[in-house]
């Protein structure tokens, strides 16, 4: 590396908070500093709350300068916005529209929604699409039900996979040791509901596998019972498609109705994309 390049990567390094030594393994401090960029944007993003500058230096770990000047010029792109009178931050509009770029422009989304609808019209439930992400599923779509109340749509949140039908359903296509390589080794408990024990999780997936379709109640919703089905236009499979049904609404007619419309939705949607070499 020649003199000058060293003094740049000292440079940059300092910037992104470490050094880098003449003569060390070419690993470009610029992408470190891109690394905790990300990193700090999804711990606000994941907050329930504004986070102190405190708060955030405990959870990262960033030396505190480096993390405050970061925190400004992520205020200045207005990825991040803050309160100046309690001195907290939380996640801006730019994640907004980054976010909803994402969906706009998602080929699985587009080709989706179309289908979606249909099902909401024929059983008039809600309908939700989703995509595991880790060891949990991001809500992509939603078409609500006429008897919907809920005010606060589900569009970008994730929950665990394990507690929902629509993770269960991307579970399913994994076997047993795929499975547990992607869960936590300690499965949260969402309601008093959810299946925490990893042995009776497999017994339920082995379950779903045979039947083509899997269902949860109130295991992450007090109330709802939920049916899922995988789509399968790719490997491995990382998107499902749901239907929400209120308890007080679901008798075994209904159940049958729900999961004819869904498997043949999922068998849609997967031809579709597999026409358009997705």
């Amino acid at each position: 590396m020649a003199a000058e390049e060293v003094v740049v990567a000292e440079v940059v390094g300092e910037a992104a908070g470490d050094v880098v030594p003449a003569g060390a393994p070419a690993r470009p401090a610029a992408v470190k500093s891109a690394d905790r960029t990300v990193e700090l944007l999804e711990v606000l993003a994941s907050a329930d709350r504004r986070l102190t500058l405190t708060e955030l230096h405990r959870t990262l770990n960033y030396p505190k300068s480096s993390l405050y000047m970061l925190l400004q010029t992520l205020v200045g792109r207005g990825w991040v916005e803050v309160d100046a009178d309690r001195g907290t931050y939380g996640i801006g509009v730019r994640a907004l529209l980054v976010g909803t770029s994402y969906l706009d422009h998602d080929p699985v989304v587009q080709v989706a929604a179309r289908v979606m609808e249909q099902v909401r019209q024929e059983v008039n439930e809600t309908v939700h699409l989703a995509r595991l992400d880790g060891p949990d599923v991001v809500y992509l779509a939603s078409r609500e039900s006429e008897h919907h109340l809920r005010v606060v749509s589900r569009v970008g949140r994730r929950l665990p996979a394990h507690a929902t039908s629509l993770g269960k359903a991307l579970l399913a296509e994994r076997d047993r040791d795929e499975v547990d390589v992607l869960l936590p080794g300690e499965l949260a408990a969402l309601t008093p509901d959810t299946v925490v024990d990893r042995a009776a999780l497999h017994e339920q997936l082995a379950r779903f596998r045979v039947a083509g379709y899997a269902h949860e109640r109130e295991e992450n919703t007090p109330g709802l019972g939920c049916f899922a089905v995988a789509l399968p236009y790719r490997r491995p499979v990382l998107d499902a498609l749901s239907c929400s049904v209120p308890l007080g609404r679901l008798d075994a007619e209904h159940e049958q109705q729900v999961v004819a419309a869904l498997l043949t939705a999922a068998r849609t949607i997967t031809d579709l994309l597999r026409q358009f070499g997705r």
